[in-house]
Order: structure tokens, then C-alpha cells, then sequence
């Protein structure tokens, strides 16, 4: 069907085509890419939070420098990098500065290779800085008696960081996770703005975008939304049992994980 005119009852047919699309199917396999970015972008985020939770010089400075990209709309930051990317311009112009010839650097939006990577360093680059709030504020909520006491122990910032931040901000580090890898599925300003879905980076939902707003293929749209959620579906279950046997619920003491790690110390024992 169209957004006007007369509509035919298909059955099944819209999700049929969905699968036999291969435009359908390499959007679907740029989701990794940018699972791969948020994957990245939780580590720097845990890691400049770990940081900054700690007492640092100018450490009020970096928090608004890396958190400031969030504020900006995500239109705004698309045309920026697209500046940035574009030849001759800001990234190239740095690199040849730094003694890099202009004709060794790739096109980084016109290069199939590296293009969905530049991409996805937008978005590395506009949402660090949220996850990195999120990670101090569970950060400041650890006693920070446990800190002086490892200290007397002899446990450097990495001990503190293995046994006694990273144990009691799982269920934050979890959630972002959750959000990053859902995030990823409906990625669509960056290609949308900076190379309108062109040479290969055309996401999942700029392809679902495209089909019902310039094709007017509205029921396949829908099939291809629907596809969508069910995928979030699945992975939101996939987050209650994550959370259902690997963290602790309100009435126990202890995690299910840290229980069975105990059964299993007992029966070694015997």
C-alpha cells in the first residue's frame, strides 16, 4: 500500500521480501559496526568516569568538555562531521599538517572500507560523554570506606577499579549495554545527514525510512518496523534474564551468580 489510493491485502508477502532483500540484509549487517562502536564508547566512557570520580585536576573541565556533544542536536553534529570529513577539509587538513601526503588519506566518506567507520566515530563521539555521567554517578554512590580500607590493604587504582567499582556498578554497565546495542539498531542521523545512506551506509532505519517516505512501499515499511521491534523484543528478554540470574533482586543478600559460585567452592571442597 501507499500513503493514497487503494490497498491489497498481501498476507505475508512484505516480510517474505524483507529476507530476500539484499539492501535489507547489508543494513542489518551494519548494526555490527556500530555495536562494535558502542562497545568501544562504553569502555572509554567507564574508563574516563573511573578517572574523573577520583580527585583530578581540572577534573570539572573534562566532565563538560566530553559531556557537551550530547547537548548538541544530532542534525547539528551530522553536518559537522560531514565537514570534517569532507576532502580537503578539517580531519585531511590536520593529517597533511601532521606529514601525511594528501594522496595517501582515504576519501572517508567515498572509501567503502572506511566509511561506516568514520560514521560510527560520530556517534562514539556525541554519546561517551552520557555514558560517562551515568557511570559517575553509580561510581559516587560506592562507600568510599572501601576504597581507604583496599588502600590499607596495598590494592592500587586497578585493584579498586577490578573488585570494588566494576562488582558495584555491573547493573549500570549492564543497562548501558542494553541501550548501546538498541541504540544501534535504529541508528539514522549520521548517514541520514552526512552521506544520505550512500556507498553502503545505509542503516537499518534509514532504509525503513526511505521505503515508506520516498518509495511509498508503506507496507513493506511497516513489515520492516514490526521485524524491528520483535529484535528489541528479543533482546529486552535477553536483558530480564541477564538481570534475573546474574544480579541480586531486593529480597537477597547475595547475587544467584555469587550463590552458585559458592555451591561450587563447597562442592570442591568436599
Amino acid at each position: 500500500m501507499k500513503y493514497t489510493g487503494p490497498r491489497e491485502f498481501v498476507g505475508l508477502n512484505n516480510y517474505a521480501e524483507i529476507f530476500k532483500d539484499k539492501e535489507v540484509i547489508s543494513s542489518l549487517a551494519l548494526t555490527f559496526y556500530y555495536m562494535i562502536g558502542s562497545f568501544i564508547q562504553l569502555a572509554l566512557a567507564l574508563y574516563f568516569a573511573t578517572l574523573l570520580s577520583f580527585k583530578t585536576r581540572f577534573g570539572g573541565v573534562f566532565k563538560g568538555t566530553l559531556f557537551f556533544p550530547y547537548l548538541v542536536s544530532g542534525i547539528a553534529v551530522g553536518f559537522i562531521f560531514k565537514f570534517f570529513y569532507t576532502r580537503g577539509f578539517v580531519l585531511d587538513s590536520l593529517l597533511t599538517w601532521l606529514g601525511l601526503p594528501l594522496e595517501n588519506i582515504p576519501y572517508w566518506l567515498r572509501d567503502k572500507s572506511v566509511n561506516n567507520f568514520s560514521l560510527v566515530a560520530t556517534s562514539l563521539w556525541r554519546y561517551t560523554g552520557q555514558n560517562m555521567v551515568l557511570f559517575i554517578g553509580a561510581i559516587m554512590s560506592v562507600d568510599k570506606e572501601l576504597y581507604e580500607s583496599a588502600s590499607l590493604d596495598g590494592a592500587n587504582r586497578w585493584h579498586q577499579f577490578k573488585f570494588i567499582i566494576l562488582p558495584s556498578i555491573q547493573t549500570i554497565v549492564v543497562l548501558n549495554l542494553i541501550l548501546s546495542i538498541t541504540g544501534s539498531l535504529s541508528a539514522f542521523e549520521p548517514p541520514f545527514v552526512i552521506t544520505q545512506g550512500t556507498r553502503g551506509t545505509a542503516t537499518y532505519f534509514l532504509l525503513m525510512h526511505n521505503m515508506a517516505h520516498n518509495l511509498q512501499k508503506v507496507g513493506k515499511a511497516s513489515a520492516m518496523a514490526l521485524f524491528l521491534f520483535g529484535i528489541i523484543v528479543v533482546i529486552t528478554v535477553v536483558q530480564k534474564l541477564v538481570f534475573k540470574y546474574a544480579f541480586s533482586d531486593a529480597n537477597s543478600d547475595s547475587s544467584k551468580k555469587t550463590q552458585r559460585l559458592l555451591k561450587k567452592y563447597a562442592k570442591e571442597a568436599r
